[in-house]
């Protein structure tokens, strides 16, 4: 008469000869799927390690008060960038600099466009005056202006304002479409 194994011993009996795999030896060819959660985490973490302003000024070249900014990126469309330029685009917000010391103005500038990024907005103007009334006539928030804007990675370009907006004492900055702007645009013309 032959004795019924257990479902344990059945299992023992088929394991046998084989040796577990260390964690670091096994290797997956699955892509993990972005999803909007992921994204959404990974932009927390990334603000969260943001807390230290970038905005440390160096050796600042000083413009003069009818100087003009500009800025583009690579990969920054003429059109966009001309649409900037002209002062075409609607302006979502502003900055008035007027009266600040420059560490004053670096700490606003870098709050100010990390809360525009946050919001999605995507053609803001800052006002920083031209210097005309300073002795030597150079403009000490615009020259410091020209060296912040390229280092923030939000910023993708900016130009001296149009008169009415304020001319060179005044800039526009186009800052990198958020999220939600490029998913319309998806919807808008039929990508994925």
């Amino acid at each position: 008469m032959s004795t019924a194994m257990s479902d344990d011993e059945l299992f023992a009996e088929e394991m046998q000869g084989v040796t577990r795999f260390e964690s670091s030896k096994i290797s997956s060819n699955k892509v993990e799927e972005e999803t909007p959660g992921k994204r959404v985490r990974r932009k927390l973490a990334v603000a969260d390690k943001l807390t230290v302003d970038p905005l440390a000024s160096t050796e600042v070249p000083m413009l003069k008060s009818n100087d003009i900014l500009d800025y583009k990126r690579d990969g920054v469309q003429h059109g966009v960038y001309k649409k900037l330029r002209m002062g075409r685009y609607e302006l979502d917000a502003r900055l008035d600099l007027h009266r600040m010391t420059v560490e004053q103005a670096r700490r606003e500038v870098f709050r100010f466009i990390d809360e525009c990024s946050r919001y999605e907005l995507r053609a803001v103007i800052i006002l920083h005056g031209k210097g005309d009334r300073n002795p030597d006539k150079l403009a000490l928030l615009k020259s410091h202006l020209a060296i912040w804007l390229p280092q923030l990675d939000q910023v993708i370009a900016f130009h001296s304002a149009q008169p009415q907006h304020g001319g060179t004492g005044a800039v526009y900055v186009m800052l990198r479409k958020g999220d939600t702007a490029k998913q319309n645009n998806r919807e808008r013309h039929g990508l994925r």
